[in-house]
């Protein structure tokens, strides 16, 4: 991934190449994966790493003593979030079945998709690099406002007040979509991750 990052950062400004080539090298793969594990799809977090490159290259504010990778992520913390402010925009929640096949018309879980009980492992689990593909995938597979929602309270540790105001949400609308964006979660990460782990420990 990113084979085409210098090329289309230098479309887009002038700053001189060896500047976005040495940030890439130094820090594409870094913020690659940082982009991947909150949004889920090889495009748009590639998309985002280039975003963050150039908004670095135009001169965004650095804060004083902070390492140039620090900096890095928290340019690309602000495009993950307007990134999923941009996607509650786009779509009509009111109209969106939030949990297509995992829910019935009363919020409960419905006979093929109930979870069963599972015990996730070691903490050591949490940092496997297929735990966290797993993950990425999974929360590539939850609709657009239960991502939002997950990724911005659980992996960005935004407080709930200000994830309502960047998705215009309100209070109890937010506790509803984290309660079944944890659920939806929980019933992809058995399918993508513990069943197959248990299945290679049997084989």
């Amino acid at each position: 991934m990113l084979e085409n990052t210098v090329k289309s950062i230098e479309k887009r400004q002038t700053a001189p190449r060896e500047d976005a080539g040495r940030l890439l090298d130094e820090h594409g793969d870094y913020l690659f994966r940082y982009a991947l594990s909150r949004v889920g799809n090889e495009s748009v977090a590639e998309d985002l790493v280039q975003e963050t490159l150039l908004a670095s290259l135009k001169g965004a504010k650095r804060s004083g003593g902070s390492s140039e990778r620090t900096w890095l992520t928290a340019i690309l913390k602000h495009k993950v979030i307007d990134h999923y402010r941009k996607a509650m925009r786009e779509v009509q929640f009111d109209n969106e079945r939030e949990d297509p096949g995992f829910f019935d018309d009363d919020g409960h879980w419905t006979d093929d998709h109930a979870p069963r009980s599972w015990d996730p492992g070691p903490a050591d689990d949490l940092e496997r690099k297929e735990f966290r593909r797993a993950l990425s995938r999974s929360l590539a597979l939850l609709p657009p406002k239960s991502a939002a929602v997950f990724v911005l309270s659980e992996i960005e540790g935004l407080p709930s007040k200000e994830i309502c105001s960047v998705l215009n949400i309100s209070s109890s609308n937010f506790w509803v979509t984290m309660h079944r964006a944890r659920l939806q979660l929980r019933h992809l990460l058995e399918k993508n991750w513990f069943e197959p782990k248990h299945q290679k420990t049997i084989h």
